[in-house]
């Protein structure tokens, strides 16, 4: 095979999945990779022990365990369906991919909690946050919850959409996958308290490999803001003003380029403010957040292709 049948392959794969996601829901909960991810991060976090030296070497092999198991599971697959037919390489491979992306998603759920928003139904609004963020939304006022909505889209866009698609133009499916896994493992146990420990190496790693998407992220969401007609200069002075307000190394980046675009404070009350001295969010607001997204999404898809095509002109 020459390296353009091998791109030829895993660009069919990409755009594949691209399609699958635009036009299919999220496959059941049953057969879902990353819900397997969550299942199982979930029980060995119940056989964890409680000390925190021991829970620390707990959390690291179950981070070797669950993430190396997905990763060898991928590419033993796909090495499988390469075998039967390029075509069930393709058609299994996107189907596989696109488990670990979705643009749809995160559009629907912002759409999902813009539109009660704009209809007053304040609590319904509070609600739908709960498939965007994990913070407790009962008590937010209206520009919170317009502001919780837009720093998912944000950040999401990182974990959700360019991650995953770096991860595939470099490593393939199996990267992707790998990717999927990182981040899950974090949402599941990667946070301070009584977890703090057992899920130190999962937060630490998924702040590891987010390192140079989120940045990338970033730059590709003042490009997108650029075709939408936005603030880029303001994006970029609140980028690099408040980029670093956030407990995380990497959420701040696309979140505070956010704001810049869409000359709004992004707010999480009690641990940062992004874009001070700018006009509280609204409704509308998540919209023009979509609108990036989409743009986004569309820069960082002709990226992944061209990082591909240099990968495999690279291995010859």
């Amino acid at each position: 095979m020459t390296w353009l049948d091998g791109f030829a392959l895993n660009a069919a794969t990409l755009v594949v999945a691209v399609v699958l996601d635009l036009l299919l829901p999220e496959p059941p909960n049953a057969i879902h990779p990353v819900v397997w991810f969550g299942r199982s991060t979930s029980v060995l976090k119940r056989l964890a022990p409680t000390g925190p030296v021991a829970a620390l070497a707990f959390g690291f092999g179950m981070v070797v365990a669950v993430i190396g198991t997905a990763t060898v599971m991928t590419w033993i697959a796909m090495s499988l369906l390469l075998l039967i037919h390029p075509a069930a390489y393709v058609v299994g491979g996107a189907s596989l991919f696109r488990t670990t992306f979705t643009v749809t998603g995160l559009r629907s759920a912002a759409y999902d909690t813009r539109r009660k928003l704009a209809d007053g139904r304040l609590d319904a609004a509070r609600e739908s946050l709960r498939s965007l963020v994990s913070r407790d939304a009962a008590t937010l006022s209206p520009p919170l919850v317009a502001a919780a909505a837009i720093e998912s889209v944000a950040e999401n866009t990182t974990d959700s959409v360019v991650g995953p698609w770096l991860a595939f133009a470099f490593f393939g499916v199996p990267g992707a996958v790998a990717y999927r896994a990182v981040n899950t493992m974090d949402s599941v146990v990667g946070y301070r308290g009584v977890y703090e420990h057992l899920g130190k190496v999962a937060a630490r790693l998924d702040d590891a490999v987010n390192l140079v998407p989120a940045r990338l992220c970033a730059l590709l969401l003042l490009l997108g803001g650029f075709s939408a007609r936005l603030a880029v200069g303001q994006g970029w002075r609140v980028l690099r003003r408040d980029r670093s307000k956030t407990a995380s190394p990497n959420a701040g980046w696309t979140m505070s380029a956010m704001a810049g675009l869409l000359g709004v404070r992004l707010e999480k009350a009690g641990h940062y403010r992004l874009g001070e001295g700018l006009r509280n969010p609204t409704s509308r607001d998540i919209d023009r957040a979509v609108a990036v997204l989409n743009r986004t999404a569309v820069l960082a898809a002709l990226l992944a292709l061209g990082l591909l095509a240099l990968r495999h002109a690279a291995g010859g």
